[in-house]
């Protein structure tokens, strides 16, 4: 992820223990004996707190009704928009200076019956999004469908192949060389594509891509998507997407082991009956499990207490989202975010998550506006990762029951720095998202790789139709 690097632990010295050398609080070693600062506890540390339990029934929540005056229409974030957060409770409205005046209140065009329950769309000043017109379909063949007997297992990105393999192909540079088994040219020495350069996968409604972007060298994004079936035969649809923290080691591991794990642990949930928002906290938890696990080094059995085993370790960040009867529950931990984009782009686009970053809290403490702390050079540092160096795991959910079809966008931070706001992501969304998931998330890479390509990208698109009211599961 482009500057989303874990924040220097601040050890609370002024002074080194071993050699007395004067410290600053972002020093990690002492600049004249070396003294690891990190195995040193800060002072006035309070213990982590253990995350909620979530005791949410397995009738699954209505939203309440809201007043539609009091939303922003500057910036959204979850409490914006009707839902239950991951103890059962209405999701909080958050003060949000802006640099603008908020609009009067949209009319009762664009409300739902009162007591029905249903979730409100309308926000004040419904504004009409720009239809984007289709672009045309990313080069190169799209992945093989779940179940094709080549394909990688169900849930799984199957990376879109820029030539054949290594020993035959002829290189994607000079188109006269052939590819040698080191995965380089014999003729000019170009470095071909690697598997997870760019990755594709659709499914029964929902679709995913990633792409390496123009400046990385090497792509440290994961996804997984799929879908299932929940006890009542209805279905379910699930994404999965993870961003890996650069400043830490081998983050494209990290990020492939997150995905991996959350899209099993919902797989095995929701045909089981456990509530969508359970399952996503509990899927959130395992990915941290495989993420820790990749701190433990072979042959150290007995230093489970070592601070030095978890300096810098293996870290990603985590977004996801289920759709399942007529109910959107999205999870997260760190700054990839899911926004919504209705089918009528009349009605106002919002975002669900909100970041754990350095500007997201200055703005919920209300010392910046949005515009000045995404402009200022500690913006992307994020407060909340997954991995053994992680302060504490926080997973945070949240549940809501959109009135309306839409499609439901899940993305890292190398797709929504071209696309911040929420009508902004609405305008590069195409037109026809719901009926052409992959092909629209193709497009949103494009606009990406447009826009400077400065980071991986990953994006996946899950379309949501509302249910009718009093239609019942079919």
């Amino acid at each position: 992820m482009r500057m989303s690097q874990k924040p220097k632990p601040s050890h609370g010295l002024t002074v080194c223990p071993d050699c007395a050398e004067p410290l600053e609080s972002g020093d990690r070693f002492c600049g004249a004996c070396g003294h690891d600062l990190a195995a040193v506890p800060a002072a006035g540390t309070e213990p982590d707190r253990p995350t909620v339990a979530i005791v949410t029934p397995v009738a699954w929540p209505d939203a309440p009704s809201r007043d539609p005056g009091s939303l922003s229409t500057a910036t959204q974030h979850p409490g914006d928009l009707p839902g239950t957060d991951s103890g059962g409770r209405d999701l909080p409205t958050m003060e949000v200076r802006t640099d603008g005046p908020v609009p009067p209140a949209a009319g009762p065009a664009g409300r739902t019956a009162a007591g029905s329950g249903d979730f409100e769309l309308a926000a004040p000043d419904p504004r009409t999004a720009v239809r984007a017109d289709p672009a045309p379909a990313a080069a190169g063949a799209p992945a093989p469908q779940a179940g094709a007997e080549s394909g990688p297992p169900a849930g799984r990105p199957a990376p879109v192949p820029a030539a054949a393999a290594p020993g035959s192909a002829l290189c994607v540079a000079c188109r006269a060389g052939r590819v040698d088994t080191d995965g380089y040219c014999e003729n000019c020495g170009h470095a071909q594509p690697r598997e997870r350069d760019h990755m594709e996968r659709e499914l029964d409604g929902v679709a995913a891509v990633s792409d390496r972007g123009l400046r990385h060298h090497r792509n440290e994004d994961a996804f997984a998507v799929s879908a299932t079936t929940l006890p009542d035969g209805s279905p379910a649809t699930l994404a999965i997407v993870c961003d890996g923290v650069s400043s830490a080691t081998r983050p494209d591991e990290a990020s492939a082991a997150a995905a991996e794990a959350a899209g099993a642990s919902l797989l095995a949930a929701l045909p089981r009956g456990t509530h969508p928002q359970q399952a996503m906290h509990e899927a959130i938890v395992a990915a941290a499990e495989a993420v820790n696990s990749l701190a433990e080094e072979p042959g150290e059995d007995g230093a489970e207490h070592d601070p030095q085993r978890h300096r810098n370790a293996p870290a990603c960040t985590i977004v996801g989202s289920v759709v399942a009867d007529g109910l959107l529950v999205v999870g997260w931990v760190g700054d990839s975010r899911v926004y919504w984009v209705p089918d009528d782009r009349a009605t106002p686009a919002a975002r669900l998550t909100e970041d754990d970053s350095w500007a997201a809290q200055m703005v919920a403490a209300g010392l910046m506006n949005e515009a000045e702390a995404y402009a200022d050079e500690r913006a992307h540092a994020i407060t909340g990762w997954l991995g053994a160096d992680a302060y504490e795991l926080e997973p945070h959910t949240a549940a809501f029951k959109p009135d309306r079809s839409g499609v439901v966008v899940v993305c890292t931070d190398g797709l929504w720095n071209y696309a911040e706001g929420a009508e902004d992501m609405a305008r590069v969304v195409p037109a026809d998202a719901s009926d052409r998931p992959l092909h629209s998330a193709q497009v949103l890479v494009g606009h990406a790789l447009d826009g400077g390509g400065h980071d991986n990208i990953t994006v996946a698109l899950v379309p949501f139709t509302a249910v009718p009211p009093g239609a019942g599961p079919a």
